[in-house]
């Protein structure tokens, strides 16, 4: 026959007093042990338009698309942001970087897990003989211990759940920012490339008119020869032609420039480049009409500012969490004996089972002080987040508006270059009669080559707003086709 246990009467009168002041506690442990403390995250709602501003015609969606240097239809550009991609410093930098934060990731989702820990020990110790029972114990005993320990925290509160959610955030925001170093290099060896390649047809043109200032110097000196012309035409023949020399020179001089900046982006400091026609690029993809305003989200510069604020926004139930008790278990299991070869008898083994909880009781205000920072550091996110979208919608606009009016303006260069060239023509032929002097053929030679150096400018332009268009959307673009 077996006896039940009772309570005796000071037992229950204890509990009877306890009750009132446990059953807050358990009702808080089963309440947040359902969710973790804090805010969860959302997005914030931003005001802005549906369309940006000059390309209000409806489309259906858009794509962005990785390679969006291939849209270029430049080999030349292709190896060229491909190197940059694999090879340089910043690129190697960011990929180093994102391989700490996801090892953090892995190491805060291992706190979800109990930590188990072994350990052997072997000791030697004397009792003092004043203390020492006779002829029950040596004075000197050996002890063996042979273990595994372990450790586990209850995340009631949800301290770990929402340290998880600020690692995990701050991963993505580590790959985020490897593709905002991306999308940064890709377009910076763009626009380096179509700089260098402006600058060759500017070469082009600059040596096109040093070619005709020569023969005009050689045309003014057989004139003064023949008794037609002053020397002053001559004079003025030699100076314009060292005025274009110079102009050569300092082209050469910024090519190689723009060739050791692409040899430094590529990671191929010994880079070089054939010269290149600016003409065989083709024409800027325009994108698609209606091009709608939520393709910003995109933007990797934007993403990391949100995984920023959804990592701070985490870090507030963690400091909340931190003013509740925490709750852990603890245990070991092993043997002990005086000797080795007894570790394994039975008799030896031993256990420990534990369960302990810290509450806070005074901190002056420390804890609470830390979660209104927490609080403060998601708010400047906030605004972080704010400014990113704004910046991201504000350089979107400017690309599409610079883009759209550089290309109206070509259409007035090339008119301005035709008619340069047409009243050049007339020029030589008056000079060439007899009906003007030299200094008319000279304004016309400069007026034809700025024209045409301003054209191919514009056209570097065209091509450098467009890299900005498609940084400033994370990408290129690929309309859909309309059901």
């Amino acid at each position: 026959m077996t006896t039940r246990p009772t309570l005796t009467r000071p037992t229950m009168r204890l509990i009877t007093l306890l009750a009132p002041l446990l059953t807050p506690w358990l009702a808080a442990l089963l309440s947040a042990g359902c969710a973790p403390l804090g805010p969860d995250y959302q997005r914030p709602t931003l005001d802005l338009p549906a369309d940006y501003p000059d390309n209000s015609a409806a489309v259906t969606a858009a794509q962005l698309r990785a390679d969006w240097w291939a849209l270029y239809q430049d080999a030349t550009l292709t190896t060229l942001v491909g190197a940059a991609q694999s090879r340089n410093a910043d690129m190697r930098l960011a990929s180093a970087q994102l391989d700490e934060a996801e090892a953090a990731l892995r190491e805060v989702d291992a706190n979800f897990f109990p930590q188990v820990d072994g350990n052997f020990a072997n000791s030697r110790s004397q009792v003092s003989r004043l203390t020492a029972l006779p002829n029950v114990q040596p004075l000197i005993r050996p002890e063996r211990r042979l273990a595994a320990s372990t450790s586990f925290e209850i995340d009631f509160w949800g301290r770990l759940r929402r340290t998880t959610e600020a690692a995990r955030a701050q991963a993505l925001s580590s790959r985020y920012a490897r593709d905002v170093v991306a999308l940064t290099l890709a377009g910076t060896t763009a626009q380096v490339y179509f700089a260098l390649r402006s600058t060759d047809a500017q070469l082009a043109v600059s040596r096109t008119t040093y070619k005709a200032r020569e023969e005009s110097l050689q045309l003014t000196r057989a004139r003064v020869g023949g008794g037609i012309a002053s020397p002053l035409e001559t004079a003025q023949a030699q100076g314009a032609l060292a005025d274009v020399s110079i102009q050569v020179k300092e082209l050469e001089r910024q090519r190689r420039l723009l060739e050791h900046q692409l040899g430094q982006l590529t990671g191929q400091l010994s880079l070089k480049l054939a010269p290149g026609s600016l003409d065989t690029l083709p024409v800027p993809p325009v994108p698609p009409a209606g091009l709608p305003s939520a393709l910003l989200e995109r933007r990797p510069d934007v993403q990391v500012a949100e995984q920023n604020l959804v990592a701070n926004n985490a870090r507030i139930g963690v400091a909340k969490a931190a003013m509740f008790p925490s709750i852990s278990l603890t245990g070991s299991l092993g043997s002990q004996s005086g000797a080795f070869s007894n570790l394994l008898l039975a008799g030896s083994s031993i256990w420990t089972l534990g369960f302990g909880l810290a509450l806070p009781i005074f901190d002056a205000g420390r804890l609470a002080a830390r979660a209104e920072q927490a609080e403060a550091r998601q708010r400047q996110s906030l605004a972080g987040y704010q400014k990113a979208v704004e910046n991201a919608f504000r350089e979107t606009a400017d690309a599409l508006s610079n883009l759209d009016l550089t290309t109206a303006t070509e259409t007035d260069l090339q008119v301005r270059v035709a008619a340069a060239r047409d009243a050049l023509d007339i020029a030589r032929t008056r000079f060439g009669a007899g009906y003007s002097g030299f200094l008319e053929v000279l304004d016309a030679q400069r007026s034809t080559n700025d024209a045409e150096l301003a054209l191919v400018r514009n056209r570097q332009a065209r091509l450098a707003y467009s890299v900005d268009l498609m940084k400033a959307l994370g990408g290129g673009w690929v309309p859909q086709a309309k059901p």
